[in-house]
Parts: structure tokens; C-alpha cells; sequence
């Protein structure tokens, strides 16, 4: 490749750098936070929903069960029998 043509190519690019930057300064960052872009992306979505009572479904399951307060008489009834 000889030396003219390699700095001509050379300027083609710097040109569309050039192109380039000055497109990106003309765009405007949006201001408002990632989440606010999200809200309401999934309203009235019928398999979102069926996706949140899953979840909540799931995280129920996780929780321990309350004892019954029959279990809890029984135990003490137990305990005072000799």
C-alpha cells in the first residue's frame, strides 16, 4: 500500500470520527433514572401477573408455618399429666 493512499484513507476516517462526535455531543442524556424508563412496561399483562403470584406463591412457601394453638394445648396438657 503506498503513502498517499494510506493518508488519504486516514482522512476519510478522521472525517467520520469527526461525523461521529458531533453526533454524539448533539444527543441528550435523559435525566430521569434507569427505572422510571421501565414503570409500566408490563400493565395489564396478563403473564406478568401470572408471574408475580408465582413469586409470591413461591416466597410463601418459604415462610414457616405458625404452630396451631390446639397443638400448643395439647403440648401443655401433656406436660402437667404425671
Amino acid at each position: 500500500m503506498a503513502i498517499p493512499e494510506i493518508g488519504s484513507r486516514v482522512a476519510v476516517l478522521e472525517a467520520k470520527v469527526e461525523q461521529l462526535q458531533r453526533k454524539l455531543e448533539a444527543v441528550v442524556p435523559d435525566a430521569r433514572p434507569w427505572w422510571e424508563h421501565v414503570v409500566g412496561a408490563f400493565a395489564d399483562d396478563p403473564a406478568f401477573e401470572e408471574a408475580m403470584r408465582l413469586g409470591r406463591k413461591y416466597r410463601e412457601s418459604l415462610r414457616p408455618k405458625p404452630r396451631s394453638k390446639q397443638s400448643k394445648r395439647a403440648a401443655s396438657t401433656k406436660a402437667r399429666k404425671p
